[in-house]
């Protein structure tokens, strides 16, 4: 015998809610109602409301009239009482009906349903229960809600529900809402600590004729007026260089930027990226105002530079820990590794540390490699890892002291990357040759090496001064700031496949 699943039943059972209440708009419209109307005017919100009055003692008047609009999230009848938890962006706030106040349109909200917006005016008192609550003297329908809300005490527990209906779980869950208001204090810390640097905050195109500023495959479109394919942005990076070359000192960008990559708990094909180019500074200034940035939001969104991540504690407090990368490749692979060895010699002891080497790959490659096999995920306090090979840095300013090297440093927290930097390489002559070596690469089959950006190199020509350059993942920051181990949690519409 056929047996109807428990999806098909709440299906059902949804549907039905979903017929009813429609038919409660129809007659609404067929007496001459509006169950949309165009706006309310609202004087207080609820967090206002408790900021305010929230001490009364119980069974207290106050005397005081305000109105309050939100969405109705469940109500309750006594008898001649009922009452309701109206939810706005600021909180939650009781609603106390009662009959002997209302007369027939007592009968009016009983009608009303989980999910309504409604907007009502009343006395501001606490019941005998010490609940403060609006006394309700008028109230109106704002919107009416066809879909039934999320059963009332388990709320949306389907992770992937969650992340699909945004909507539906910042309505029922209070830890999306929280989270969604931390990412935002974030962004605003991160903002005005470079401002109070004395930092320029612009914007830059998202749509590039070449896709340039960093290793990505990127998201292809076309440009009808121009007939030309144009880029969606891998990177902040060279049009803020541009604006260094052009005069600027200190330049910022917070801003989306899109990789036609795979989609995981740590990545998704768009996200927010923080970059930062400071005139006459080098990688050295830019570690310190990397540590700045994150101890200065972890302070003002938690209190503290002290933290749980996964369950487990981690400090932020600067200095962070500084990390050789070569050095790290010897200790954990227990061999040497130099960046100017041959490549045959690197691919010998890559192998040995279970590394399996690609055609085309250069000394530089290979290391890199090894270091995100053997050492990335063992880093867990913040990590200043220092110094990276050439090949795989092709903005990044040669090392001043150490061959095959460039002055690059990431920093990596619980085995990610969280921010990347350099001393930015200001020589045009040697950033033409970094391009034609990428160029080569791309010829050989490597679809993210960095093409050939002619523009930036003509800007370069003009001269740039020394450069300090840092990029940061904003969604990552989030997630360390909020105890997150899945980026689809601090995205507010992540990316799915199609369901």
């Amino acid at each position: 015998m056929w047996k109807m699943s428990e999806e098909e039943r709440t299906e059902l059972e949804e549907n039905r809610l979903t017929a009813a209440r429609l038919a409660k708009v129809e007659a609404m419209r067929a007496a001459g109602e509006e169950p949309y109307p165009v706006r309310f005017e609202r004087t207080h919100g609820a967090g206002e409301v408790r900021g305010r009055w929230g001490e009364l003692a119980p069974g207290s008047a106050t005397g005081e009239r305000v109105t309050v609009a939100g969405r109705l999230m469940n109500t309750r009848h006594v008898g001649g009482l009922a009452f309701g938890v109206l939810r706005d962006h600021t909180g939650d706030i009781q609603l106390f009906v009662e009959v002997a106040t209302l007369g027939d349109g007592f009968e009016v909200f009983g009608d009303l349903d989980a999910g309504d917006w409604v907007g009502a005016t009343g006395e501001v008192i606490t019941t005998k229960r010490g609940e403060l609550s609006v006394k309700v003297e008028h109230f109106q329908l704002l919107a009416k809600g066809l879909r039934p809300l999320p059963e009332k005490w388990h709320g949306l527990q389907d992770v992937e529900k969650r992340h699909r209906q945004r909507y539906v779980d910042l309505m029922v869950n209070e830890a999306a809402r929280v989270l969604m208001y931390r990412r935002v204090e974030i962004i605003q810390s991160i903002r005005e600590s470079l401002l109070a640097r004395g930092f320029l905050e612009v914007e830059t195109p998202v749509l590039h004729a070449v896709p340039s500023g960093g290793l990505a495959t990127p998201f292809v479109t076309h440009h009808d007026a121009l007939d030309q394919d144009m880029f969606l942005r891998i990177a902040l990076e060279l049009h803020l260089k541009r604006l260094i070359v052009g005069g600027a000192d200190r330049v910022f960008e917070i801003g989306r930027v899109f990789r036609n990559e795979g989609i995981s708990t740590r990545h998704n094909p768009e996200f927010t990226m923080l970059e930062v180019y400071q005139a006459l500074a080098d990688y050295g200034d830019m570690i310190d105002l990397t540590e700045a940035l994150v101890t200065e939001a972890a302070e003002r969104v938690l209190g503290t530079t002290e933290l749980t991540l996964d369950g487990k504690p981690m400090s932020l407090r600067a200095p962070w820990r500084r990390l050789d990368y070569v050095g790290a490749v010897v200790t954990a692979s227990g061999s040497d590794w130099d960046p100017v060895m041959p490549v045959a010699e690197a691919a010998v002891r890559a192998k040995a540390a279970g590394v399996e080497v690609q055609p085309g790959w250069g000394t530089g490659r290979i290391i890199a490699e090894v270091f995100e096999a053997l050492v990335e995920h063992t880093l867990w306090e913040p990590t200043v890892v220092l110094d990276f090979p050439e090949e795989i840095s092709p903005l990044a300013r040669k090392h001043r002291s150490r061959p095959g090297l460039t002055e690059r440093f990431e920093v990596t927290v619980a085995g990610k990357e969280l921010a990347n930097a350099f001393s930015e390489l200001n020589d045009p002559v040697d950033q033409r040759r970094r391009f034609e070596t990428q160029a080569a690469a791309r010829a050989s089959g490597d679809h993210e090496a960095h093409p050939m950006d002619e523009d930036f190199l003509l800007a370069l020509e003009y001269g740039m001064p020394p450069t300090g350059g840092m990029g940061m993942g904003i969604d990552r920051l989030v997630m360390l700031l909020t105890d997150n181990t899945s980026i689809r949690e601090v995205i507010l519409f992540p990316h799915l496949r199609d369901a």
